[in-house]
This record gives structure tokens, C-alpha cells and sequence, in this order.
């Protein structure tokens, strides 16, 4: 009885964090195309901040994005709500894809996650090494292990034959070694420019053609892609990699004894009470961007996807 209550709880937040998501994509929107990081940062982050504060929680921010880049952030150790009600870790990201959004292209989102109080990984603003594959794949990944030897390991699991396996990666320099391992065997290959939370996420859904997302990218995107997938009964692997002493330090006084440790998904969430909801703001992989209609009407699309729930996700579309 009790987990049911639990549970009952959850989806009751999670449906007010859906509209702090739809709110935090809906101020960011007029700043499309206009060239401005940090202004759709701005934007992105004060809405996100005033819903919060109204809602029955304590919730402590534990990943916030801006302090790599000197943006506009939701800082971490910040607390928020009312101080009624649950206590929650909470992982935020105002706007994924700040630099597409600027330019005006695709895969932009207002993302946030959140999981009970002390369960979320404090991951600070560096790089992390990431591998995610789907529920079907659980437990078939390892980072230490090559590429080449994850995707034989993924491919089987999957009854796919090497050829047929999807892996997606971001099209950096640093992944050109593994961009080889995938040529070399012949599977499929998509490259993308920004924002790896949905391409993790879409490991795990039938409606997205991908398998395996691998390579480096934020270490906050990876707590909260990982978030989703302890959700979606996916799989996650990461490994921070501090670029120099002072990023290595950071790790240290975060309470990371060994930065080079590979956390797995139950190590990054601790707990199956969380839930991930994401906001489109610009058309991407998983939801569409907000449309205005001609009655002045905003419409936004929106996943929602919660830890023990009997509905895995949902696509929600709404109109503001």
C-alpha cells in the first residue's frame, strides 16, 4: 500500500513539472533564430524557476546547467518550492540545444528530471563518458570495454546481425575513433550536431530507429538522460572525464572520491520513484516545437515518462 501511495505522489509531481517544462519552452520560444545564447537561457531559466517555487515540494537543484558556459542557470544546491511536501533531488535543463535554438534549427527542448532526495548522482558541469541502449539491452554494456565488444554484445541481445545495428553519435573530433569502430563493422551510423538527452532516450522507444547512443558529452545531460531511462527500464553507463586539476578537484569536494569510476544506472538514480518530462521548443527527434495557431493559441508537445508507473510514456499535446 505503501508504493502505491508512493507512486500516486510521483505522477501528481510530475504532472506539475510538465508544466514548468511547457512554461520554461514557452518563454524561450520568441527567442528562435535570434541568435542569443544567453538570452534563451535567461528565458528558459526564470520561468522554470518561478513554477517551481509554486509548487508543494523542497526541492534542492543538484543539476543545474550554466556554470561551464557562464549562462544563465538554475544553480546546483539551489532550493525550491514552498518547503511543503515531498523532498526531491531535481536535475534541470532550461533549454538543451541553446546554441541550435539560437540559430533557429532543430532538436531544442526544456527538459527537467527529478528523483527523491539524495538519489540523483551530483554530477558537476564537465564532460562524462556515455554509453545507453534500451530495456531489451540491459546490462549488455560495458564502458571499458571497446565499442566493437558493446555492439556485438548489444547486436546479440537485440537478434540483429552487426549490419542492421543503429549506433548514434555526436559528429565531434573526439569520436572519431569510434565513428571507425562502427564503419568497420558495418553498422549504421547517425551523426548528430547537438543535445544527446533524446538521441539517449530514443534507444529505448519503438517509435526511434536507434540502438546504442555513445560518446562524450555534459555530464548533466547524462544524469538526466539517465533519469529517463531508469524509467523507461533502459540502460545507462557513465564516467566523468575532468579535462584538467581543477575539474578533477571539483569532483573531489562534490563528494566524487574516484572521478574516473564508472557509475552505472543505479548508481546515477538511486531510486525508481523519478520521473523525466521534456518540452519541445524547436522540432526534434522525439516531440515536435511549439506551434502558434491562428487563434493566438500556443501549442506544445511534450514526453512524459515516470519510474513504476504501469503507462512506461506518454506523448502530451496541449494548447496555452
Amino acid at each position: 500500500m505503501r508504493e502505491l501511495k508512493s507512486e500516486k505522489r510521483v505522477q501528481s509531481l510530475a504532472m506539475e513539472f510538465l508544466s514548468v517544462a511547457q512554461q520554461a519552452a514557452l518563454a524561450s520560444y520568441p527567442w528562435i533564430g535570434k541568435g542569443n545564447k544567453n538570452e534563451v537561457d535567461r528565458a528558459g531559466t526564470e520561468a522554470m524557476r518561478n513554477r517551481l517555487n509554486l509548487i508543494d515540494m523542497s526541492g534542492l537543484i543538484v543539476i543545474g546547467e550554466g556554470e561551464m558556459d557562464e549562462a544563465p542557470m538554475l544553480y546546483i544546491g539551489e532550493e525550491l518550492g514552498t518547503g511543503k511536501g515531498p523532498q526531491l533531488d531535481i536535475a534541470v535543463d532550461p533549454v538543451d540545444g541553446t546554441g541550435l535554438m539560437a540559430k533557429g534549427m532543430d532538436n531544442s527542448i526544456a527538459v527537467i528530471a527529478a528523483s527523491t532526495r539524495g538519489s540523483l548522482l551530483h554530477a558537476p558541469d564537465m564532460y562524462m563518458e556515455k554509453i545507453a541502449v534500451g530495456p531489451k539491452a540491459k546490462g549488455c554494456v560495458n564502458l571499458d570495454a571497446s565499442l566493437t565488444e558493446n555492439m556485438k554484445s548489444v547486436a546479440k541481445a537485440l537478434g540483429k546481425d552487426l549490419r542492421e545495428l543503429t549506433v548514434m553519435i555526436q559528429d565531434r573530433p573526439r569520436h572519431d575513433h569510434l565513428i571507425q569502430q562502427v564503419r568497420d563493422v558495418g553498422a549504421r551510423l547517425k551523426l548528430f550536431s547537438d543535445g544527446d538527452v533524446t538521441r539517449a532516450i530514443g534507444t529505448a522507444l519503438e517509435e526511434v530507429d536507434v540502438d546504442i547512443l555513445v560518446g562524450t558529452g555534459g555530464a548533466p545531460e547524462g544524469v538526466i538522460a539517465a533519469t529517463a531511462l531508469k524509467c523507461l527500464g533502459g540502460d545507462f553507463q557513465g564516467r566523468l572525464a575532468p579535462q584538467n586539476e581543477e575539474e578533477f578537484d571539483r569532483c573531489i569536494t562534490m563528494g566524487i572520491t574516484d572521478p574516473r569510476k564508472i557509475f552505472t544506472i543505479d548508481e546515477i538514480v538511486k531510486s525508481d520513484d523519478c520521473f523525466f518530462v521534456a518540452t519541445g521548443i524547436t522540432d526534434g527527434l522525439l516531440i515536435n516545437g511549439i506551434r502558434k495557431k491562428e487563434d493566438g493559441l500556443m501549442q506544445t508537445h511534450s514526453f512524459l515518462t515516470i519510474g513504476g508507473s504501469s503507462v512506461k510514456y506518454q506523448f502530451i499535446e496541449a494548447y496555452h
